[in-house]
């Protein structure tokens, strides 16, 4: 069967003459092998064979895959994580994290807000398994209004506390839910009705949200700006910006992205990457702060190469945001 469903890829990949041009065809097959009892219903065969193209096509396109019984379960399984994400927005099951960001010294700039899923029946559910989730479905978008929602609620309760007024609150911000029509708006609403002071309010973007239409990103960015609200470039680096668009965003921070803290001290390369963000930083009047440090030879090195702000395990661990202390000092 493997060899008949390559020749049929090999036949229909020839070109196909249109009078002075050619044109080429591509096809994914997806198979579903029949039992030797031919109970199977024929409704179900052809779902399994559906479910076995939705891999040839995810794996590439122009291939051949044959069903697994495993591939069903997966597919079962992500679809009741989608139902039960659906509830969980729902019924209250969400919860916002905090990980504190800090000076060189160790005194608290404020906190970057992390969503964390408490479900039911499996206990904790890792972002790394329900935000993907939330992505494909569109789920992400009522999520991020909750966690926005969430913050300012937050951050209204900080006005009156004269160790946390001063604190930054950061939030990060999903493609879907910024290139909303009505996403100024929605910011506007939530920080009036929640009484939130809009300085200490950070929107997290990245830089794939960044690069198409630049003109239309610059106006949201700048009316964005105009509430009071602070932005930072999520990731940086590790996107396809230019710095001519850097140049142009009303931006307020940059975050070095993780992967060239973990690599800095053995790469010579990333650490040339987490100078020239340093020098960035401080050229363009932009706060730059560190993700990932977990380790004081990490800070030192940081420290060494202009960087002064951090955040990471080394100054906490993501813990329920009512519960976080009032300061952070350095494990």
């Amino acid at each position: 069967m493997q060899r008949v469903a390559v020749k049929m890829i090999a036949s229909i990949d020839q070109p196909v003459v249109l009078g002075a041009s050619s044109a080429h065809a591509s096809i994914s097959i997806g198979v579903a092998m029949l039992s030797g009892d031919r109970q199977t219903p024929r409704e179900e065969i052809l779902k399994q064979a559906d479910l076995a193209l939705y891999q040839a096509k995810t794996a590439g396109r122009h291939t051949v895959r044959f069903f697994d019984p495993a591939m069903q379960a997966q597919v079962v399984a992500r679809t009741q994580l989608e139902a039960d994400l659906r509830l969980a927005l729902q019924h209250g099951e969400l919860m916002l994290y905090a990980q504190p960001q800090v000076r060189a010294d160790g005194t608290l700039l404020g906190y970057e807000a992390l969503v964390r899923w408490r479900h039911p029946q499996r206990g904790l559910v890792s972002p790394a398994e329900f935000i993907p989730i939330a992505e494909e479905s569109g789920l992400i978008v009522p999520l991020g209004d909750w966690v926005l929602q969430r913050a300012c609620e937050v951050l209204a309760g900080w006005v009156g506390d004269p160790v946390r007024r001063d604190l930054t609150l950061a939030v990060n911000v999903s493609a879907p839910q910024f290139h909303q029509a009505d996403y100024v708006e929605r910011v506007r609403g939530t920080l009036e009705r929640s009484g939130a002071l809009p300085h200490q309010l950070i929107l997290e973007l990245t830089e794939s949200q960044l690069v198409h239409d630049v003109e239309a990103v610059v106006a949201k960015m700048e009316a964005l700006k105009a509430l009071g609200v602070r932005l930072s470039l999520d990731d940086f680096g590790t996107g396809y910006s230019s710095l001519a668009m850097i140049r142009r965003l009303p931006l307020d921070e940059l975050k070095i992205d993780i992967s060239f803290v973990r690599a800095m001290r053995t790469d010579p390369r990333s650490a040339a990457i987490v100078t020239a963000i340093v020098r960035m930083g401080e050229a363009l009047s932009l706060a730059v702060i560190a993700e990932g440090v977990e380790e004081p030879a990490q800070r030192d090195a940081l420290l060494a190469l202009g960087c002064s702000h951090f955040q990471g395990y080394l100054y906490g661990r993501p813990a329920p945001l009512d519960e976080v202390g009032r300061e952070a000092a350095p494990a």
